[in-house]
């Protein structure tokens, strides 16, 4: 993918307003428990101060209702990142124009939560403009934001020269890598509980993949429309014509589609009950498919052995509960090993897949883990992500 890049912007003495991710999550005290997309964010706003560029960040943070909410403030994000920057970070809880004026090269402004603004989630065109006013160049560093079509993501553009910063850049690029202009055979990994919430994703993926590993509780639905009983699993029944099409259209496609070839029942969703390992047609009508069984995990290593990219969104099993983990987890230390070995190309995302992977404890090991969630998402299903488009050269 062509884009602008933060290299090919005038910095010096600019004013950058900058799209970043500082949605993190806090424990009851408030306490950050995990600051990885603070993290993400540093490596452009220490590129920015380098250069000789004022910088103003804009995020949003929870679920405001389109106005100030003490609760949702972004202040609690000053001391943070601060410290994290060696540097004074100021504050400010209004859009105004002449908030730069008091700026000097280097200086970093983190503005209040831009969810406080009615028209933020709306893309308020006013509301852009505005928020435009107080710089020179837009810089869109929140991947995570960029499926939505809000003021501070996309609508700044409108008004403002606009450039990938440093995390979005690398979330371009494996991704475009791997799904875009993919070095082939390629192959994916789907899981997850359900078809519904995935049949976009399914429908697009087999139209550009030499082979689909279908998982999770998903998997069941497509079982169940090939007529094996699933018993008292997880399954959405009602998609079983929709289950067939995407097969059907798979095959013309000629994308494989693996789907298990054993299982792990259970009569009990819970960890570490009695547990079962059985063939598809052995299901009793009391147990619950929560796992691949390891003829499966044989299946999709050697699918791995035979391709070049890998892309993987969502688990195989009940990762949560051991011991319905172990699919996912001998899965992924494989592609993890191969990966490592310059073997295959392996980009994962969505939130469920960087737990699963975290717990396999491999998460180092692969090309790329993008933590975007929803914007990764509508990426694999071919969805124009408005805060991706407005870098296009």
């Amino acid at each position: 993918m062509d884009f602008q890049r933060l290299e090919d912007a005038k910095l010096k003495g600019s004013t950058a307003l900058v799209r970043v991710d500082f949605n993190v999550p806090r424990d009851e005290t408030g306490k950050v428990t995990d600051d990885t997309r603070l993290q993400s964010a540093l490596p452009t706003i220490r590129k920015l101060q380098h250069a000789g560029a004022k910088t103003i960040l804009l995020s949003h943070f929870g679920r405001p209702k389109g106005e100030p909410d003490q609760e949702n403030s972004l202040e609690f994000i000053v001391p943070l990142l601060s410290k994290a920057l060696d540097t004074k970070v100021r504050f400010a809880k209004d859009i105004n124009p002449n908030t730069a004026k008091d700026l000097e090269e280097g200086d970093v402004l983190l503005l209040e939560n831009t969810r406080f603004h009615a028209g933020e989630t709306k893309g308020n065109v006013a509301l852009a403009k505005d928020m435009a006013a107080m710089g020179d160049v837009f810089i869109m560093d929140a991947f995570s934001a960029a499926h939505r079509d809000h003021a501070s993501s996309a609508g700044i553009a409108e008004f403002l020269p606009a450039f990938a910063g440093l995390a979005m850049e690398r979330e371009l690029d494996h991704i475009s890598q791997a799904l875009d202009v993919p070095k082939t055979p390629v192959m994916a990994i789907v899981g997850g509980a359900k078809v519904s919430t995935k049949i976009d994703l399914l429908k697009n993926l087999v139209n550009r993949l030499d082979t689909l590993v279908i998982g999770g509780g998903m998997a069941n639905t497509f079982l169940y429309a090939q007529g094996y009983n699933v018993g008292s699993s997880l399954c959405e029944k009602d998609l079983k014509e929709t289950a067939l099409e995407i097969l059907s259209n798979a095959k013309k496609q000629n994308c494989e589609i693996l789907l298990p070839v054993d299982l792990v029942v259970a009569k009990e969703f819970k960890a570490h009950t009695e547990s079962r390992v059985c063939d598809l047609s052995s299901v009793q009508a009391d147990e619950m498919i929560l796992d691949a069984g390891p003829d499966t995990v044989n299946a999709i290593i050697d699918v791995m052995d035979a391709s070049e990219t890998l892309i993987w969104n969502g688990p195989l099993g009940a990762f949560e509960l051991p011991p319905f983990n172990t699919s996912t987890v001998e899965a992924a230390k494989y592609a993890a090993r191969i990966c490592k070995a310059g073997k295959i190309i392996a980009v994962a995302g969505g939130g469920d897949t960087v737990s699963a992977l975290n717990q396999a404890g491999v998460s180092d090991d692969f090309t790329f883990i993008s933590t975007a969630g929803g914007a990764f998402l509508e990426w694999m299903e071919g969805k124009t992500l408005p805060g991706v488009e407005i870098l296009r050269k």
